[in-house]
C-alpha cells in the first residue's frame, strides 16, 4: 500500500515546505555540492517550486536563478530574485538564458513525464525528457558546472549514463532518502563538465606511479 503523508511528508508540511521534494535536493547538494554559493543556477520542471525554495536560500542574495515550467509559479516567488521562463522544454535553446546569465554552474532538473502506469512506457518517456534537458544544459554549462536530473530507472538507464561519462568528469546516482520506497525515480549527479573523465584520471595516474616507480638495470 502505498504511504502518501510519510515522515518527509510531514516534516515539509511542519517547517512550511512546498513540497517534500526539497530534500532530495538539499540530499545531493551536501552530499556533491552542486549549488555554489554566489551562483548561477537553472531550475527546469520547477513547479511546485521546492528545489527553488532550496536553491535561492543556498546561492544568497548575490546568486542568479532561473526557473522554467509549463505551469504558472512566478506568484509564489514574487518577492525573488528568480528570473521565470514559462515555456516548453521543447522550445528552449542558447538565447533563452541570454538575458539572465552568460553561463551557469549548475542545471538541476525534477522534472517527470505525464505517467501512464505503463512502467516500460513511463522509463522511456523519462529517458527521452532527461536526454533533451541534458542537450540544454550543455549549451549553458560553464567549464566544471554540475548538472542533476531525476530518470525512472530501466535497461536502457546505463547507455545515457554513459553518454554522460563522456562530457563530465565526475558521474554518480543517488537515490535520496526522501524519494518513496516504491518509486522508480533515482538521480543523476554530473560534475565537472567538459573536464576530463574521473576514470581516465585515476588510470593515467595509476601508469605515471608504475612508470616512476621502474628500476633501470645498472651496466
Amino acid at each position: 500500500m502505498r504511504k502518501l503523508h510519510d515522515a518527509y511528508f510531514k516534516q515539509a508540511k511542519r517547517e512550511g515546505h512546498l513540497a517534500r521534494s526539497i530534500y532530495k535536493l538539499e540530499e545531493i547538494d551536501k552530499k556533491y555540492s552542486i549549488i555554489p554559493t554566489g551562483g548561477t543556477v537553472i531550475d527546469i520542471g520547477a513547479c511546485p517550486g521546492s528545489w527553488l525554495e532550496y536553491i535561492l536560500q543556498k546561492v544568497g542574495e548575490n546568486g542568479v536563478v532561473c526557473a522554467v515550467d509549463l505551469k504558472p509559479i512566478a506568484k509564489r516567488f514574487k518577492n525573488t530574485p528568480v528570473h521565470f521562463k514559462m515555456m516548453d522544454l521543447r522550445d528552449l535553446n542558447h538565447e533563452t538564458f541570454e538575458d539572465v546569465a552568460p553561463a551557469f554552474d549548475a542545471v538541476v532538473s525534477d522534472a517527470a513525464p505525464n505517467t501512464s502506469g505503463i512502467r516500460a512506457v513511463d522509463q522511456c518517456r523519462s529517458l527521452e525528457l532527461c536526454e533533451a534537458v541534458a542537450e540544454h544544459a550543455e549549451l549553458v554549462l560553464k567549464p566544471g558546472g554540475s548538472f542533476v536530473c531525476k530518470v525512472f530507472e530501466s535497461p536502457d538507464f546505463q547507455q545515457f549514463r554513459s553518454k554522460m561519462q563522456k562530457k563530465f568528469g565526475s558521474i554518480r546516482t543517488l537515490k535520496p532518502r526522501a524519494c518513496r520506497d516504491e518509486s522508480m525515480e533515482t538521480y543523476l549527479v554530473c560534475k565537472g563538465f567538459a573536464q576530463e573523465p574521473e576514470e581516465r584520471k585515476v588510470r593515467e595516474d595509476v601508469k605515471a606511479r608504475k612508470k616512476k616507480g621502474r628500476r633501470t638495470r645498472q651496466y
